[in-house]
Order: C-alpha cells, then structure tokens, then sequence
C-alpha cells in the first residue's frame, strides 16, 4: 500500500509543539508537523535569571517558530497550536529521551531546511550512536566530502533540529569540545554525559 501524496502545507493541520524536562539543562522543546509525525525544529529551552521554566519555553517556541518564518515560510505559515501535545509518537519520543532513553529519536522523521551537503551531514549526525563523539573531519568523511571539514561544521552550527539531529555528538578532531549552539559548551558537555561520555 502506497501513503497517498499530501495536500499542500496551506491545507494541513497547525503544528504542534511538546516538550519535556532534561535534569538540570533544561527543556527540550520539539516542534512537529502532526500528519506524519515529522519534526521540524528543535531546541534546548533554558531559563534566564529567574525565569520560569514555562517562559523559556514560550522564548524557546517563538525563537524556532522566527526560524521556521526565515527558513521554512511555508511550514511556518501553518501556525501552531498554542497547547503542547502530549500524546503521539512525538511526544512519547521526546518523554523517553528526557528519561533517558537516548535512542528515542532515532527513527522519528526529521525535515529542515538546507543545501543538499548540508542535508548529507545532518544524515550522517544521526547515524552518530549515543555515548560517541565524531569529530568534524569524521563528519565531513561520513557525509562524503572528507576535505570540507569547515562546510561539515557549518551544517552543525546552522542544524535546526537539536538531539534528534545530534549535533552534540560532533567534536573537533584535537578532542576539544567544540562550540554548541543550544546552549554553550557546558551544556554540550552534559549532553554527553548524559549518555556516559566524559569529555
């Protein structure tokens, strides 16, 4: 049985958004399209001062949502539904990634924007198993342009879909950690640890 072709993204459902709790970093914050479980951004949402956790997420969600507005026009013109989703592949994922799971995105469909080498190294992200570290080189190596180390690291710091595209896994290739656009290299670090990696 062939999936029949869908309607034009003006006719779809608004996406949906959930999020859940990542001891002591902060919340991961997804964003999906509802009709094929398919996220379409993601982020870590971390408090500012005294900010609680449910504004950061607010912050986090209309950061992602600009994103989208820039890079995806289309998808962000869908709009989202304000309520987070609680059910659903998705969000189930998400659930056990935050409870340690950390294989819980592998196979959750992933779409964003980007050049076709750009979407090769996102590919070859996600091969990049929990616990382990590639560096930039490797990354290049793997999307298959071994020389276009800078280009492979460009496609990690423009990624719009933090964990599920696991740009925290990439390191440089001296063994230092490398810079983290969703929250800095502390938070890269714990990443990692998370999954039992001491960098």
């Amino acid at each position: 049985m062939t999936d029949a072709p869908l309607p034009p993204e003006s006719n779809l459902p608004e996406l949906r958004w959930c999020s859940a709790s990542l001891e002591g970093l902060g919340a991961i914050v997804v964003i999906y399209s509802p009709e094929d479980e398919t996220i379409r951004a993601a982020s870590l949402a971390q408090a500012l001062d005294d900010e609680p956790e449910v504004a950061a997420i607010g912050r986090v969600l209309e950061q992602l949502m600009d994103r989208l507005e820039l890079l995806a026009p289309s998808t962000a013109a869908r709009e989202m539904k304000p309520l987070p989703a609680s059910t659903g592949k998705v969000a189930e994922a998400v659930a056990a990634y935050a409870a340690g799971e950390h294989t819980a995105l592998d196979e959750i469909p992933v779409v964003q924007p980007g050049s076709e080498y750009r979407q090769d190294v996102w590919a070859a992200m996600r091969e990049v198993p929990a616990g382990e570290t590639v560096s930039y080189a490797e990354l290049a190596q793997m999307a298959g342009r071994p020389l276009a180390h800078r280009a492979a690291a460009s496609a990690c710091a423009n990624n719009l879909v933090a964990f599920a595209v696991p740009c925290h896994r990439v390191i440089r290739s001296d063994g230092g950690i490398g810079g983290y656009g969703f929250g800095g290299t502390g938070t890269k670090r714990a990443l990692l640890a998370r999954e039992g990696l001491l960098l």
